[in-house]
């Protein structure tokens, strides 16, 4: 049976004639990334001979990449990002609101990264704290959690904002917890059009301080008139913001963060099928949600749909506010689990192991310590194997 298609399989069949073809313009960061992905798991990052202390079997086991845009190295990423979260969720309902640009400030985003995409969790964040201080809906401080996705099924382009947001919080006294109506977070239409005022502003201010730059087909953004044109649409658009249905509880709120944290562009079981020319993979329309769907490009389109989501080397894409900000966390949550009456959950761990062989088997259920052949024995490392050494031959199996 042949083994999963995997990203990695793609750029290393179709990565060396991409990056001769785009030689002039691949930036350093997808080339970074590139090669990490190409790298993960073989014998270019190192890695250790493991052997049964019982069968005597054999086997390697290569270094992963760390690279937070490759797909195989984010369940294990996730799992302790979700351990360290535990201690923070409240026995509240949690709301999941969604903020996206439209599609003309997007294409801004995409060549100004670093800059928009702070923008974007600046207006967010001003946004939530503003109408949730409020008097006249909540008036209270809240905590949130805000996670930026860049892609769309398809890979095409599309920043938009996933925020996690308990349905309360401290009274702006800090003397009593806040509870929002059942059901009900705040007002979508007000969220949207403040989102869009702080935003636009903010984008205003960016241009007039010149931080951002403009090529190919929007070359002619970098005058201010045809710039202060190309807001015209959507100052006078509804921005989407979206307020989903509440989670039931924080054990819920786990298995969606689960689900969102450290996604990367594309998995590798959307993967379908891999030629000389093109890459097949899945993809959900979420008009139709009951139809599979499947489709089919150009490799090198491919390979240019994910680099397109690469995000500036240190940019920090899952942010924490409010209560739940470094400043404010520990004391913020004691006072709401005090005014909660709720008991702290520090003792309640999800993984309560350090090691990567541990979370694996939380994860998949399968042990990396147990021998493979005999199930008797347990794996222990023989040999450290260094980085760029020649691949060696597979290890003996023992009868």
């Amino acid at each position: 049976m042949p083994a999963p298609l995997e990203l990695a399989d793609i750029l290393r069949r179709h990565g060396p004639s991409y990056r001769q073809l785009h030689a002039d313009s691949l930036g350093r960061e997808p080339q970074r990334v590139m090669r990490a992905i190409e790298q993960c798991r073989t014998a270019a990052l190192g890695g250790h001979v493991e052997q049964c202390d019982s069968c005597g079997h054999q086997r390697i086991a290569y270094n992963s990449c760390r690279n937070r845009h490759c797909p195989k190295c984010q369940s294990l990423a996730r799992a302790q990002w979700l351990d360290d979260r535990l201690a923070d969720l409240l026995p509240v309902p949690y709301f999941h609101v969604v903020f996206t640009v439209p599609e003309p400030i997007a294409a801004i985003a995409f060549q100004n990264k670093r800059v928009v995409y702070d923008i974007l969790f600046q207006a967010t964040a001003d946004t939530l704290r503003t109408v949730d201080a409020d008097s006249r809906h909540l008036g209270a401080t809240l905590g949130f959690i805000a996670i930026l996705h860049t892609w769309g099924q398809t890979l095409v382009h599309h920043p938009h904002l996933h925020c996690v947001v308990p349905g309360g919080g401290l009274s702006l006294d800090g003397k009593r917890w806040v509870a929002c109506r059942p059901g009900f977070f705040l007002p979508v239409r007000v969220l949207s059009r403040l989102f869009r005022r702080l935003f636009l502003a903010r984008l205003q201010h960016a241009s007039d301080a010149g931080r951002l730059r403009f090529f190919s087909t929007l070359a002619h953004l970098a005058k201010r008139d045809s710039f202060l044109g190309h807001l015209v649409g959507p100052r006078h658009a509804e921005w989407v913001v979206y307020a989903k249905e509440p989670f039931g509880g924080p054990r819920q709120v786990l298995d969606y963060l689960g689900r969102y944290m450290h996604r990367v562009a594309i998995s590798n079981n959307r993967l379908l099928e891999l030629t000389e020319e093109h890459v097949t993979f899945r993809w959900k329309d979420y008009r139709h949600p009951g139809e599979p769907h499947a489709m089919s490009l150009p490799a090198h389109e491919f390979i240019r749909r994910f680099l397109m989501h690469v995000l500036p080397r240190g940019f920090q894409r899952i942010r924490h506010y409010g209560l739940l900000s470094n400043r404010s966390r520990e004391r913020g949550l004691a006072d709401c689990r005090r005014l909660l009456e709720a008991p702290s959950l520090r003792e309640v761990r999800l993984l309560p192991q350090s090691d990567y062989r541990d979370r694996y088997e939380k994860l998949t259920g399968r042990s990396l310590y147990d021998c493979p052949v005999c199930a008797r024995g347990r794996m222990f490392c023989i040999e450290r194997l260094l980085p760029t050494a020649l691949p060696r031959a597979p290890p003996r199996r023992v009868a």
